[in-house]
């Protein structure tokens, strides 16, 4: 049994993608970061950045006490490794999905969280910070859209933990000042992912809200770091 502690962010559904695809037994556990239970002691305990997700894995390779894991890209390649899924075992394939896991956790995730930041929950408009990374966003949607120009998927023609990865950054499109029109093959990969049934299962009992106003209690939750709590 995995436990699963996540809210129904862009990294928190990565972890749902793999698991509704592997068929892994797993635990929800709702960590509501609107108020702050990501600062409970027993979420820092297995997660000490103080983010969401991380997960418990009751069952480990080799047996022996549960393994905690935090940090979204470390729990897919954990989750692929343990089950021999999602990613090639081949020295060139492998590569090939670990850059682009590696470009989504340092570049489309930060990017788009800043982009979403600014257009929507920034308490007063910044046009610098709004055009800033919408169109640093964009720029890495091209890049995305050139990629799998000639392919299915973005390490080739297999679905692997590269796909989990950018999927859910690419949700909110509409929020962060993206028309999928712009980028057609990345639409059909992206319209091609949501048929999936793995993937309708990880959607349909959460569905993420990325436009909902944030009161001031929760900006000051999610954005202004209270300390942990004792």
């Amino acid at each position: 049994m995995i436990d699963l502690y996540y809210w129904p962010t862009p990294n928190g559904l990565k972890i749902r993608l793999f698991l509704e695809e592997a068929g892994l037994p797993w635990k929800p556990v709702l960590v509501d970061i609107r108020k702050g239970e990501q600062f409970e002691p027993a979420f820092l305990a297995i997660a000490p950045n103080n983010r969401i997700p991380a997960i418990v894995d009751h069952a480990p390779a080799g047996g022996g006490a549960p393994v905690s894991v935090f940090e979204s890209g470390a729990i897919l390649l954990y989750l692929a490794e343990k089950t021999g899924r999602f990613l090639p075992r081949d020295l060139r394939g492998r590569t090939e999905v670990l850059q682009w896991l590696f470009w989504q956790m340092a570049g489309l995730g930060p990017m788009a969280g800043q982009a979403g930041h600014f257009r929507i929950y920034a308490p007063e408009k910044v046009p610098y910070g709004i055009e800033r990374y919408t169109r640093e966003v964009a720029r890495l949607y091209g890049v995305l859209d050139r990629r799998l120009a000639d392919r299915g998927c973005i390490a080739g023609s297999e679905y692997t933990i590269a796909d989990m990865a950018c999927h859910p950054w690419i949700v909110p499109h509409e929020a962060h000042g993206q028309n999928l029109a712009d980028f057609p093959n990345l639409k059909r990969w992206f319209d091609a992912i949501n048929a999936r049934p793995a993937t309708q299962r990880a959607y349909a009992e959460s569905p993420p809200s990325y436009s909902r106003p944030l009161t001031d209690e929760e900006r000051a939750v999610l954005f202004g770091s209270p300390p942990p709590r004792s």
